[in-house]
């Protein structure tokens, strides 16, 4: 029992301050308890830093060739009869031109990490904004709008990119255009059904009876409540545009030397995969863990953000 009385109670629980989380701290709470999500975090924040400070990481400069070296295998691999010796040390071996591999593939990552990025915002500014122009007007241009999107959905994505590189040559900069480019087929639909389901929330037919434009609207408070959906399919977007330039590197259309990318590394690998496998496992496994990273961020923030699980 209480020694107060209940007059003084009350007095001592109005003054204590009361304090609430709001969705996002609470989303971030319930992501952080997501292990796999954390390890995904953590192993995308190492494999970043390692490419941003790579000249740092080795003796070994980028293009630095060295003939005595040529498709050498690591310093520690089992197999004695292909370790060169030479001098210093190369931790992923040697590539066919004496160049280090490990450098290669960090200096990869670069290109590979900033594609999969930047892509990703050209597809995610694209397709939010194409769904919700969509979903808020309805009516006839909605049904125009997600025909056009039906008739691309039916073109095959890599050669539909495969030809935007053939015609406006194969420059760097277009390849992340390229791809964003048709990437934003989904974000769209995404968003599109988000907003169906919003425009007909209270809070939009406030600001829609207050005199608010369409535009205002959808960019005011269409979008902001859509970020969670889009958040999510960003992290589900980054892997498959990476896997896209991987494979257009793979097949000699996309990035080209001086530069590298993973899938070139991984291409120049499964030509020499029988007498210097290292070749291939390691720019192969960067890859998988990059994109096993993002998909445990993507599961992880889809639990975060459900309402239900709330």
């Amino acid at each position: 029992m209480s020694l107060l009385a209940p007059d003084a109670t009350a007095a001592m629980i109005d003054a204590q301050e009361i304090h609430g989380r709001s969705l996002w701290v609470d989303a971030r709470h319930r992501l952080f308890e997501n292990k796999a999500a954390v390890v995904g975090m953590f192993l995308l924040a190492l494999i970043a830093l390692m490419a941003i400070f790579a000249p740092l990481l080795s003796q070994y400069s980028f293009e630095y060739q060295n003939w005595n070296v040529v498709s050498c295998s690591p310093d520690w691999w089992p197999d004695t009869t292909v370790l060169c010796n030479a001098g210093g040390t190369h931790w992923f071996g040697t590539d066919s031109l004496g160049r280090d591999l490990f450098v290669r593939v960090l200096y990869g990552a670069r290109v590979s990490l900033a594609v999969g990025l930047v892509a990703t915002l050209v597809s995610l500014i694209i397709g939010v904004l194409y769904g919700a122009i969509a979903g808020y007007v309805g009516g006839m241009l909605d049904e125009v709008m997600m025909r056009v999107v039906d008739v691309l959905y039916s073109l095959p994505f890599i050669f539909f990119v495969i030809i935007l590189l053939v015609i406006f040559h194969r420059n760097f900069f277009l390849l992340f255009v390229a791809i964003g480019a048709v990437e934003w087929l989904t974000m769209a639909r995404i968003v599109r059904g988000q907003t169906l389901s919003l425009k007909h929330k209270e809070f939009i037919e406030a600001a829609r009876a207050g005199g608010v434009g369409p535009a205002a609207i959808i960019l005011r408070h269409v979008i902001p409540n859509l970020l969670g959906p889009v958040v999510v399919y960003v992290t589900l977007t980054i892997p498959n545009v990476i896997l896209a330039e991987s494979f257009l590197s793979f097949l000699g259309l996309g990035v080209q030397e001086p530069l590298t990318s993973w899938g070139v590394l991984i291409g120049d690998g499964a030509n020499q995969m029988e007498i210097a496998p290292w070749m291939l496992i390691f720019p192969a496994l960067f890859m998988a863990v990059t994109l096993f990273s993002f998909n445990f961020i993507g599961d992880g923030l889809r639990d975060a953000l459900d309402p239900k699980d709330r």
